[in-house]
């Protein structure tokens, strides 16, 4: 919802941001819903919509959460944008879930790596 500036009506900036909110929380409720109707339908399971849409509300909350925390780590590093480091920090209460993406970030770095290696490997030649 728009907040009212001194002229009584929401800033134009305020007005787009929210239709960008609610288009990208329509969006990712669809998403959401045809994930869960997909994972149903593999597991021969019959989900009311209900339930399903009850599913997309609480990803899509989860997620706006992350993104506010991920945001606050980026910020208390004194950095503009977030990193890989604050995407597993975030996961820390989940140590499963921080393994594999500690996995994925090494994995991610040897990448790199192996890449600058081949176009230094290159420039010698």
């Amino acid at each position: 919802m728009a907040t009212e500036g001194v002229g009584g009506s929401g800033s134009s900036s305020e007005v787009e941001n929210d239709l960008e909110m609610k288009l990208l929380r329509d969006r990712f409720r669809l998403s959401a819903i045809s994930i869960a109707e997909s994972q149903a339908n593999k597991s021969g399971m019959e989900v009311s919509n209900v339930v399903v849409a009850c599913i997309a509300d609480l990803a899509f909350k989860y997620t706006e959460r992350l993104a506010k925390d991920l945001q606050l780590f980026s910020q208390h590093a004194n950095r503009k944008s977030v990193n890989i480091e604050d995407v597993i920090l975030s996961a820390h209460r989940n140590e499963h879930l921080s393994g594999l993406l500690r996995t994925f970030s090494n994995d991610l770095k040897d990448r790199q790596f192996e890449r600058k290696r081949k176009k230094n490997d290159k420039t010698t030649a």
